[in-house]
C-alpha cells in the first residue's frame, strides 16, 4: 500500500551525522522547527536492493511551482494529500527535472567530493551555517516516541522523517509501497539569493514508467524515458511562450527540439498541459537539430500563474517535461526557455 504518513518538514538545520557504508547507511539530519520541537531527516544513502549506488540529481536553481505550495518556513510537519496541485512530489508526473541528468555515486568513499554523503554534505552545512536557510523534507513521517529518545541525536521524543526518495516503480518486497505523487526530497531555500535548491534521489532497481493510480511499473516498457526507439529520447520541450502579448485568448506557443541525428516522425506525438489536456503535433518528419514551435488549441492551456508541459510518444508514455513559475509567466510576451 502507499505510503501512510507522507507530507513535508518544515525547519532549520541544527546538525548532521554520516554513517559511512556499513548495512543500509543513512546521512542524519537533525532539524528543529519554530516551536522548538526536534526532527531527525534519515537520508538514503545506499539501496539494499542491487545495484547499491543510488541515482541523484541537484537542481542549484530549481523553479517549479510547488516551492508555492509549501508550508511556511519552520512550520514543522505538515501532511501532504498524493494528489497533483499540492507540494507532493512525483518524479515523473511532476517534472520536477530531467531523468536524464541523473547519475551515480556510492555512499561514502575514501577522499573528498567523491560520494553522495560529500554531495549532501555540501548542501546541508550550507544550511547549518546559513540561519535563514529554510529546509524542506519531504517523504514519510515516523513517531512521535514520546518515551524513546531518537537513536542518533538523542532528543525526546524521537521523531522525523525517511523514504526521502523516489517511491514508485518498485519491485520485490518494496512493491507494496508504491504510490503516486507521494515521492521525497530535500529542498534548501536561501532568502538572501532568493534562490531554491533541490536534492532528488532514487534507486536504480526502480522504473520510470508507472500506472497513474498504483505507481506499480507498467509492464514491457524501457527502465527510462526513452524515444520509441528505445535510446534517450530525441525530442525535448525547448521553450514555451505561456504569457503571450495582449488579451486572451492568447497564441501561446512551445517549441520542441529533435537533439538526434535522424528525422523523427511527428505522427502520434502529443503535448499534455498541467491539467493533461493534450495537443497534437503535426504529423511529419521533424528533421535532425531542427525546432517546431507548436501553437495552443483545443482546450491545451498554459496558465499564467505556473504549470507543467509534458511530452508524449505516439504510446502515450512520458518522453520529457518541463515546469515553469508564476514568477516565470509574469513577463508578458517573454520566451521561457528550459
Amino acid at each position: 500500500m502507499p505510503l501512510k504518513n507522507y507530507g513535508v518538514l518544515a525547519a532549520t538545520a541544527v546538525e548532521r551525522r554520516r554513517e559511512g557504508a556499513a548495512d543500509t547507511p543513512h546521512y542524519q539530519i537533525h532539524l528543529r522547527d519554530a516551536q522548538g520541537t526536534d526532527y531527525r531527516a534519515a537520508v538514503n544513502v545506499q539501496s539494499q536492493q542491487s545495484p547499491s549506488d543510488l541515482l541523484y540529481v541537484v537542481v542549484d536553481d530549481f523553479r517549479h511551482p510547488l516551492t508555492a505550495l509549501l508550508p511556511a518556513a519552520g512550520s514543522g510537519w505538515t501532511d501532504l494529500p498524493s494528489k497533483p496541485g499540492t507540494a507532493s512530489l512525483d518524479f515523473i508526473r511532476g517534472n520536477l527535472f530531467d531523468p536524464a541528468a541523473l547519475r551515480t555515486l556510492p555512499p561514502d568513499a575514501p577522499g573528498a567530493d567523491n560520494d553522495l554523503a560529500d554531495l549532501l554534505d555540501h548542501y546541508v552545512q550550507r544550511a547549518i551555517n546559513d540561519p535563514a536557510a529554510a529546509v524542506y523534507l519531504i517523504g514519510q513521517r515516523f513517531g512521535p516516541e514520546p518515551t524513546v529518545p531518537d537513536k542518533v541525536f538523542g532528543f525526546t521524543p524521537g521523531n522525523g522523517v525517511h523514504d526521502i526518495h523516489m517511491n514508485q516503480g518498485n519491485s520485490g518486497r518494496f512493491r507494496a509501497d508504491d504510490g503516486v505523487y507521494q515521492d521525497g526530497g530535500l529542498l534548501i531555500h536561501l532568502p538572501a539569493e532568493d534562490r531554491w535548491i533541490a536534492v532528488f534521489l532514487a534507486f536504480q532497481s526502480q522504473a520510470w514508467h508507472t500506472d497513474d493510480a498504483t505507481g506499480h511499473t507498467l509492464p514491457g516498457t524501457p527502465p527510462r524515458p526513452t524515444d520509441p526507439t528505445g535510446h534517450d529520447a530525441a525530442l525535448r520541450i525547448v521553450a514555451a511562450v505561456v504569457n503571450p502579448v495582449g488579451p486572451a485568448p492568447e497564441d501561446e506557443t512551445v517549441t520542441v527540439l529533435n537533439t538526434s541525428a535522424a528525422p523523427v516522425d511527428l505522427a502520434g506525438w502529443h503535448l499534455a498541459d498541467q491539467a493533461k489536456h493534450r495537443l497534437a503535433l503535426p504529423a511529419g518528419p521533424l528533421a535532425a537539430g531542427a525546432a517546431l514551435t507548436v501553437h495552443g488549441a483545443g482546450g491545451f492551456e498554459l496558465g499564467n500563474h505556473g504549470g507543467a508541459i509534458t511530452l508524449l510518444d505516439p504510446s502515450g508514455l512520458k518522453v520529457h517535461g518541463v515546469a515553469y513559475t508564476a514568477r516565470q509567466a509574469a513577463a508578458e510576451g517573454r520566451t521561457i526557455t528550459f
